[in-house]
């Protein structure tokens, strides 16, 4: 999952990335660049919280730590 999130987020930021510097060059003002900020910093921190969440959950499972299949 967290490859998967990582190259998702990627993608969206280079495409939003270009798009802002297209923006700021059209207005030319940092707005558009920094709604782009806040929407790259929000994929990478929601990104961590359901990773994180997963592997908690992954860890509590006994059959994650020992190899045993579940019954």
């Amino acid at each position: 999952m967290s490859v998967w999130l990582c190259a998702r987020n990627d993608c969206i930021a280079n495409i939003e990335v270009m798009l802002a510097g297209a923006g700021v060059w059209i207005s030319g003002t940092p707005w558009p660049d920094l709604a782009v900020a806040v929407v790259v910093a929000y994929l990478g921190l929601s990104s961590v919280v359901r990773i994180a969440r997963r592997a908690i959950v992954e860890m509590r499972a006994p059959d994650a730590l020992y190899g045993v299949p579940a019954e």
